[in-house]
């Protein structure tokens, strides 16, 4: 089970390995990620990876740059922490 810290929070939460991405992992969790597509089109969910690593279930067709991923389409493969954007 991989541990997902939110940045600039106390928030740490367990990843639940039924879920089929971060994106729905943090919904359930009553966070409010900006999203659009969740297919990886758009990029509307991208947020920053401060450490850990993530896999795509499905490769995105949004522009990922580096340090960068899309919560609609990864899971961690590991312990992570993420910035996820406020608007």
């Amino acid at each position: 089970m991989c541990k997902v810290t939110i940045a600039n929070t106390d928030q740490s939460l367990h990843f639940d390995s039924d879920q089929p991405n971060l994106l729905t992992f943090l919904e359930k969790n009553q966070l409010k990620p900006q999203f659009h597509c969740r297919e990886g089109f758009c990029g509307a969910c991208r947020c920053k990876l401060n450490s850990g690593q993530v896999e795509y279930q499905q490769e995105p067709l949004a522009f990922v740059r580096k340090g960068e991923i899309l919560l609609c389409c990864a899971t961690p493969i590991d312990d992570i922490e993420i910035d996820i954007p406020k608007f």
